[in-house]
């Protein structure tokens, strides 16, 4: 077991390991300029960002916008999800909408979610939700539709009543199709909260209570600090494969018969 362990973490560790021996060479034996990053110069910073608590907290101001647009998106989408999925008529109804608002940029909405939410978290929270709410949506109407009809009319064929069916027979067989949006719609939202704080994020001077956007604006505006801006883009990074991750055991957990 542990030796599995040790070989997997060294099989994953060997593509990271090697581009940062490629960074390094490329600026050790090139011409770079004195605003060119350096792999040690980004661990120092890292270490100063995180000892003096800048990097956790900026994080944790970023996370938690995301998770509540991803929270609002998604209860919203899964209910209009099963409905597409399961009604035509509601389908009819509901899907050129989706598809209007479906290609445009979330950034583009920023001037309304200033008027409505003002400069803070809720305006955030709504772009970001706005971004993640499309591929969870777009998924979970697949998913529905994909549903073999014959579990269903067997069902019925049983008497079971419309919300067992659906809880018992429609949800898990869309279960798959639910946590690939998940992720996609997580992925987005990681995507589109630097551009959701840079506009709208808490204290217009930025910082770490604004999150992880205003700390990159305020190391280009202010500092001119590439070496913070590597450092927070390798942050965002991490988080985002650590919720993905963690998806993917959920899951496993709550559909066993994948495994």
């Amino acid at each position: 077991m542990t030796r599995a362990l040790n070989s997997s973490f060294l099989r994953a560790a060997i593509l990271p390991v090697g581009l940062l021996i490629i960074w390094q060479l490329a600026v050790t034996l090139g011409s770079p300029t004195p605003r060119t990053p350096r792999p040690t110069q980004v661990v120092t910073a890292a270490w100063q960002l995180i000892g003096n608590g800048d990097i956790p907290l900026a994080l944790l101001q970023s996370l938690w916008r995301v998770l509540a647009g991803f929270a609002w998106a998604t209860g919203l989408a899964l209910v209009l999800g099963a409905l597409m999925g399961t009604y035509r008529s509601v389908d009819r109804s509901i899907d050129p909408l989706v598809e209007s608002f479906r290609p445009i940029a979330p950034i583009a909405l920023l001037p309304l979610a200033i008027l409505w939410f003002g400069t803070g978290t809720p305006a955030a929270a709504f772009i970001v939700g706005y971004a993640a709410f499309f591929p969870m949506i777009v998924n979970t109407i697949h998913g529905v539709k994909s549903v073999d009809p014959q579990l269903i009319r067997a069902a019925r064929t049983l008497g079971v009543d419309r919300l067992t069916i659906l809880r018992t027979v429609v949800v898990p067989g869309a279960l798959p199709y639910i946590f690939v949006g998940s992720r996609l719609a997580l992925g987005v939202a990681w995507t589109s909260i630097i551009a959701a704080e840079l506009a709208v994020g808490a204290k217009a001077g930025g910082g770490a209570t604004g999150g992880i956007g205003q700390m990159m604006f305020v190391f280009y505006a202010y500092s001119v600090d590439l070496n913070g801006i590597i450092v927070c883009m390798i942050s965002v990074g991490v988080v985002a494969l650590v919720i993905d991750r963690g998806l993917r055991r959920l899951e496993q957990w709550m559909m066993p018969w994948k495994r």
